[in-house]
């Protein structure tokens, strides 16, 4: 058996027979490192065993049978829980929160009588022991700890327990024996490794589930090669930073549930909180027709679910040339085409004023039809002149001036119904008939006739 030395990208795992400065893959400057590789030479062909085809109207399917947690926001995003056999990865960037989620999920399923494994690279074992004592009231028996870099090492642990559920943190920092030199992290070694994950879960004595947490890199995408996420059957991206209390779980992909869904959580002292009526935690309690200035109330769809959210808007009179315009939960862009369409169509002045935005809880206003609100939530800083609190507004604005329609409305209608709103203000023929009786629906044309109709 002989060895070569090849030169693989860090990036992307472009391999060379030189080194070169830049990846011809990737273009990345100085990413090439040199490994060695060993060349099998056989004597023969190895022929292995062949597969029958099988009817599809035979094949039993299990997925059904889901592990499900206490953790209502996690069962959501996954699609209704955990399917037996899947393997998961969980991103973040740093400090997001992923081990803490996941060390919740384990000592939850172990809980219900799982044998579940912990395998770290990251942290020793007392650091596991320590999050567990601040953030579990109980520590289950059923979990094991294993704290090593050498995957040989997990999947011997996972021979002998023979685990329902295991985690992977993170896969970055394990290798396998058989390929060093090649370092923990190198795009073959995290390959192989997942590889190996995949295996145990899907062909191993008795069905596994496994989450694998995946770093990220400084595109905040999965470090490794974008195999790695083709290889496992969800993709989910935890979003948050220490700041804010609220952290959030999209689907970016899942072959069990359906990709965009998200879910929410809020970080305390105590770990992740599942926020299982986000509608509520994303706007400001107040009692019943009262209201604030510069406060509007719309609905954002995150995934197949409807959320209230209200939006704030502070309008000051600015002393430099250049006033400001800042949206914390919204693009710079959609913030200065509002503000233009307020300034030219609804006949309000703001060449002279900062303009801040922000939305309650901190959820990111990514749709279009929350742009009424928006503009609402401006004019009535402006004019300082509170709208109660049990109005609505749930359409697009063009930069015409004119409400347009937007999808999904219904859905919408019905979260604020329950909810107990009053009054929707929407773009004319947007809905036919709302069977509805404990709220009204107001249709209009223009943004002009909205602000005359609120602020005349």
């Amino acid at each position: 058996m002989k060895s070569k030395t090849v030169y693989v990208c860090s990036e992307c795992g472009y391999k060379s027979a030189k080194w070169l400065g830049k990846c011809p893959g990737c273009n990345s400057w100085n990413t090439l490192e040199e490994s060695e590789q060993e060349v099998k030479k056989t004597s023969k062909k190895v022929i292995s065993k062949r597969k029958t085809a099988t009817k599809l109207s035979e094949i039993k399917v299990n997925n059904s049978d889901r592990l499900l947690t206490n953790i209502n926001e996690f069962n959501r995003v996954t699609g209704g829980g955990i399917v037996r056999d899947s393997v998961m990865i969980l991103t973040s960037p740093p400090g997001g929160g992923k081990s803490t989620l996941t060390l919740t999920i384990a000592n939850n399923l172990a809980s219900q009588g799982l044998k579940v494994i912990y395998a770290t690279g990251e942290e020793s074992e007392s650091q596991i022991r320590a999050r567990a004592d601040r953030i579990l009231e109980n520590i289950n028996e059923n979990i094991w700890i294993i704290s090593d870099t050498s995957m040989n090492s997990v999947i011997d642990a996972v021979n002998e327990i023979e685990p329902d559920f295991m985690v992977i943190d993170s896969i970055q920092t394990f290798a396998l024996e058989e390929l060093l030199p090649a370092r923990a992290g190198n795009p073959v070694q995290t390959m192989e490794c997942a590889s190996e994950i995949v295996r145990i879960a899907k062909s191993g004595k008795k069905p596994c589930s496994a989450i694998i947490i995946g770093q990220m890199n400084k595109n905040d995408e999965i470090a490794g090669l974008r195999s790695l996420e083709h290889l496992v059957d969800a993709v989910f991206v935890m979003e948050g930073d220490g700041e804010s209390e609220l952290r959030s779980i999209t689907s970016t992909k899942n072959r069990f549930g359906s990709t965009g869904e998200m879910g929410f959580f809020s970080m305390t002292e105590k770990g992740l909180l599942s926020i299982d009526n986000p509608s509520e935690f994303f706007v400001t309690q107040r009692e019943v027709g009262t209201g604030v200035s510069g406060s509007a109330i719309t609905v954002v769809r995150e995934g197949s679910r409807p959320i209230i959210a209200e939006i704030e808007s502070l309008v000051s009179n600015s002393f430099t040339p250049y006033p400001s315009r800042i949206g914390e939960s919204i693009k710079r862009e959609q913030l200065n085409t509002v503000i233009s369409i307020l300034e030219q169509r609804g006949g309000i002045d703001l060449f002279n004023k900062n303009v801040v935005i922000k939305t309650t809880g901190g959820i990111k206003l990514k749709e279009p039809s929350v742009n009424l609100a928006i503009i609402v939530s401006i004019a009535s800083s402006v004019y300082n002149k509170p709208v109660p609190s049990d109005f609505a507004f749930i359409a697009d604005v063009g930069l015409t001036g004119e409400l347009k329609k937007i999808p999904n409305l219904e859905g919408r209608i019905k979260e604020l119904s329950r909810m107990g709103f009053k009054k929707i203000f929407i773009a004319k023929g947007n809905v036919k008939k709302s069977d509805l009786k404990n709220i009204e629906i107001l249709e209009f044309n223009t943004l002009k006739d909205v602000l005359v109709f609120l602020f005349k």
